[in-house]
């Protein structure tokens, strides 16, 4: 007699911080449904990140129709249906993925694990939203029996960055950040400043950032000539490898610090009053922050401060890797 395989649905859409906060629940998931065929719903930016973790048996993509497309709705309505989901893991938990459990019939209702209304195993407590993403997934598959989550350190991605000029030990700077939220956004020279520091007592510093961020990294470097610029030179893959060799990260609150941080790379995330640090901060053993009300008036030398802490909790052998 053949058993039939469980099918397991998995739906995380975005945005990158959080989708690397939901990396370590979605490795729990596959251990806990070890013979299970699991189905990841995402969006495109996610794809690759999610084929290289090994942790689904299939990937589709939310097209995340509009409100007037009918014909977007049916398809995806069709779709949830035919694939007869046992059971479906809500790790995005807003206002569309509740409409999405609404979009089965009665009689075809998966078992549902999240925080929607109708949910099987509800987390409706305040205390999910009240820290990190990746501390409400924990509370919310508790309910569900798996209880065994830890941060993924992404140890699973081995990237090549032969072609870069790196000398270790070298520090990480993450100088950007959304252009909707300038303010989120240390000043260029204050990189600049904590750059000439670090060179000085013999560490690489390495510019890192998208083609958008030039302006920014190019002011760094300007300053500070001796900094390997490696803007619009990376994939998100390449700076998962890169912090797990780094010394040490500085840099905004921003999706790249998200991936350093869970590397267990020791990162300085630095706040404005826009964001709060409990709920947004990267997730990592060695993750440390730093807010200000306005970014501007954050000092080079509280950060320096800091620097000079990890420098004295971290063992001369792993300086050099």
């Amino acid at each position: 007699m053949t058993l039939t395989k469980k099918h397991i649905l998995v739906i995380k859409l975005g945005a990158l911080g959080d989708f690397v906060q939901s990396l370590g629940p979605m490795a729990a998931i596959r251990k806990h449904h070890k013979d299970a065929h699991i189905t990841l719903l995402t969006t495109e930016p996610f794809v690759n990140f999610a084929q290289k973790s090994n942790y689904f048996d299939e990937i589709w993509v939310d097209k995340k129709p509009k409100v007037l497309d009918l014909y977007g709705w049916i398809n995806l309505r069709k779709r949830l249906i035919n694939g007869n989901f046992s059971r479906v893991y809500d790790l995005q938990n807003n206002d569309r993925t509740s409409i999405y459990l609404r979009l089965f019939p009665k009689s075809k209702h998966p078992e549902w694990v999240g925080a929607a209304r109708g949910a099987s195993h509800r987390n409706a407590s305040p205390e999910r939203t009240k820290g990190k993403s990746f501390d409400g997934h924990k509370q919310t598959l508790a309910l569900a029996g798996i209880k065994n989550v830890i941060i993924d350190d992404m140890r699973w991605i081995k990237e090549d960055f032969s072609a870069f000029d790196l000398h270790p030990p070298f520090v990480l700077f993450v100088p950007g950040c959304s252009p909707q939220h300038p303010q989120k956004r240390w000043p260029a020279q204050h990189y600049a400043t904590i750059a000439h520091n670090l060179v000085d007592k013999g560490y690489q510093v390495v510019l890192l950032g998208t083609e958008a961020e030039k302006e920014i990294t190019g002011k760094i470097k300007e300053v500070c000539p001796k900094a390997l610029d490696l803007t619009g030179k990376t994939t998100l893959f390449q700076i998962v490898t890169l912090g797990h060799q780094a010394f040490a990260a500085i840099g905004n609150d921003t999706g790249p610090m998200h991936i350093i941080g869970a590397t267990n790379c020791p990162s300085i995330t630095l706040f404005s009053s826009f964001s709060n640090p409990e709920k947004h901060a990267p997730n990592g053993d060695k993750v440390y922050t730093l807010q200000q009300e306005n970014l501007k008036e954050l000092h080079p030398e509280r950060v320096l401060d800091q620097f000079c802490k990890i420098e004295q909790a971290t063992t001369p052998q792993s300086k050099s890797h």
